[in-house]
């Protein structure tokens, strides 16, 4: 007993101390818990807002729930916001100050030039080379900029006339072939009391593209590719496109659009349509989601579908369209941010998401995918069959001007609507924002 009092503490102390040793050591080997992943948030601006935009809106918002349930330390905040602030004003003055969103619904051509130019749009050349995307696309010629690709399309479009077969039956009127055509067939539904075509521009571009079917018909693609390229000699104010706009002139002074135009939104001017109170409708494929009748639920089958007319018999009838609508991103973007905008990318961009596009919201998918355009509905089916049987195409006229000059041609055309400015003058005007334009542009260039 004696011994353990003077020699047993030392030995449970050692053991002790041992013991805390070995559990120290032990705990040194487990291994580490991982630390958290960095939550990361992500802004995703487009302007899906509009009554024929929520098919697509959807699809996109269950991409992006996926995305999030898969990655749940990324936050997608969306932003609606109008098409026509986001690309005129706000989007603009971001990327003067480089603060765009990190990602965004934008059109490729014109209005994507000086956003690559001044380095605020991410490079993808790569991203489609490293995800085998690189020839899996219809046409990305408006959005490469000296080989280099700066944003994806998701869906094509084409604009041709719709027009109610049965009220044109009823009036023993033919589709139109010529501009001539289709001028008696405006005299002769507006002496039935219908309106020719039902239009709505309170967004201002649906007007535009009656305007650019005037231009490209008198004067050919020609022409403003030249203007588009800012060639000297060339100007607006010219015999082809005055002839153009004194005929556009004379429809609206015949009452071939709806009363109140300028006023009108996109769908009330589709219920126009609808409701057989206009005979035609000229605008986009995405606009088709909403040919709906409640009333009449076989109205989608009287629906045909032609391209604008030629201005003399025989001659090519081109389609405006192609494949301009879109996602950008932000060059501004740090690496985390810039790896999970590319997987969120890389989702929006496959086959299955295409397929829904086209059933689900009738949108003519921008990637090389099959379908059924049978499976459709009549109307999305005609004007597929439209795109590829049209001899040529061209590239809509508000994506080929400099945005500068194409607030100027809009605003033009929606006075000539509203009867408060003739030909000549928008002409004039329109010549006036290009040379506007072209200054400051060679002045930068010269600085």
């Amino acid at each position: 007993m004696r011994w353990f009092w003077n020699w047993g503490w030392i030995v449970v102390y050692a053991s002790l101390l041992a013991l805390s040793v070995v559990w120290i050591t032990l705990r040194q080997h487990e291994p580490a818990q991982e630390a958290a992943p960095e939550k990361i948030t992500l802004t995703f601006r487009h302007f899906w807002n509009k009554e024929h935009d929520k098919p697509v809106l959807d699809i996109f918002e269950s991409i992006v729930r996926t995305y999030e349930k898969a990655h749940p330390n990324v936050k997608i905040n969306f932003e609606s916001i109008d098409q026509t602030i986001h690309r005129e004003q706000k989007l603009k003055s971001e990327m003067v100050t480089g603060t765009p969103p990190d990602m965004f619904v934008l059109f490729g051509g014109a209005e994507i030039i000086p956003y690559a130019r001044s380095n605020r749009l991410m490079d993808l050349t790569d991203f489609l080379k490293e995800n085998g995307l690189a020839n899996q696309f219809k046409d990305l010629h408006h959005w490469t900029l000296d080989g280099r690709v700066y944003g994806l399309p998701f869906e094509g479009h084409a604009e041709p006339i719709y027009y109610n077969r049965t009220l044109f039956r009823k009036l023993e009127l033919e589709p139109p072939e010529t501009m001539s055509d289709l001028s008696e067939a405006i005299r002769v539904l507006r002496e039935n009391g219908l309106i020719p075509f039902a239009l709505g521009n309170e967004d201002r571009w649906p007007a535009g593209i009656f305007a650019q079917y005037f231009m490209d018909r008198h004067a050919g693609p020609g022409l403003i590719g030249r203007l588009v390229e800012g060639q000297d000699g060339v100007s607006f104010h010219n015999e082809p496109y005055l002839q153009a706009f004194h005929d556009l002139e004379s429809w609206i002074g015949q009452g071939a659009f709806s009363e109140g135009a300028n006023d009108l939104s996109t769908e009330e001017a589709i219920a126009l349509f609808t409701e057989g109170k206009a005979a035609m409708y000229l605008n986009g494929s995405w606009d088709i989601t909403l040919f709906q009748n409640e009333d009449r639920p076989e109205f989608q089958q009287e629906v045909g579908v032609i391209p604008f007319p030629s201005l003399r018999p025989g001659e090519a009838r081109s389609l405006a369209g192609g494949y301009t609508i879109g996602i950008g991103l932000s060059s501004n973007l740090d690496e985390l941010k810039k790896q999970a905008a590319l997987e969120l990318l890389q989702m929006f961009y496959t086959p299955e998401v295409q397929t829904r596009l086209v059933y689900e919201g009738l949108r003519v998918p921008s990637m090389k995918i099959t379908f059924d355009a049978n499976e459709t509905g009549p109307v999305f089916a005609q004007v597929i069959e439209l795109m590829e049987q049209s001899p040529s195409t061209f590239i809509p006229y508000d994506n080929q001007l400099s945005p500068e000059v194409t607030r100027t041609f809009l605003k033009v055309v929606e006075e000539m609507i509203g009867g408060r400015m003739d030909a000549a003058a928008a002409l004039e005007e329109i010549q006036a924002s290009s040379v506007r334009y072209w200054q400051l542009r060679r002045n930068a260039v010269i600085e």
